[in-house]
């Protein structure tokens, strides 16, 4: 059976209409949320960071509606596997995965707390087919609250 968002989505780390400034600060609050839920160790934000400054996330899908950003890193730095997800009200600039000298104006961001490098390969191709569905990218350009967000992906 294909992996959904939802099995490792807790509702307390999805974040509808994150007001920030940077792809850091992104970083930064929804590390803080999967910490505090005990997803991952304490070391787990700055090395999600570290490990975006060298192998960025970004993910063009044709404008900043859609395109996305999947910030992660190695296993030791997480606990339990889980997911965070946040609809920003407005875009902020994560690098290309495959051009990291472009910028790529993102407006969805799913940060994977994921113990099994396996996994996160599994993961990055679910996530892929889920924002290229028309209707959920709708929905969480859309969503005013956490609920909305989940009732998107359900």
């Amino acid at each position: 059976m294909a992996t959904s968002l939802m099995d490792y989505l807790d509702k307390g780390a999805v974040v509808a209409k994150l007001d920030a400034g940077s792809s850091e600060e992104v970083i930064r609050a929804l590390a803080a949320k999967l910490e505090a839920l005990g997803y991952v160790k304490p070391s787990y934000v700055e090395a999600v960071l570290k490990r975006e400054a060298t192998m960025p996330t970004g993910l063009p899908m044709g404008d900043a509606k859609r395109n996305v950003a999947v910030p992660h890193t190695d296993p030791e730095h997480v606990l339990k596997p889980g997911i965070a997800l946040a609809t920003l009200t407005t875009p902020v600039n994560f690098a290309n995965m495959e051009d990291p000298d472009e910028a790529v104006p993102v407006s969805t961001i799913v940060m994977l707390a994921l113990n099994d490098k396996d996994a996160q390969v599994e993961m990055l191709s679910t996530i892929i087919a889920t924002i290229q569905d028309e209707a959920i990218i709708e929905a969480f350009a859309a969503a005013q609250t956490t609920e909305d967000v989940i009732a998107a992906l359900s």
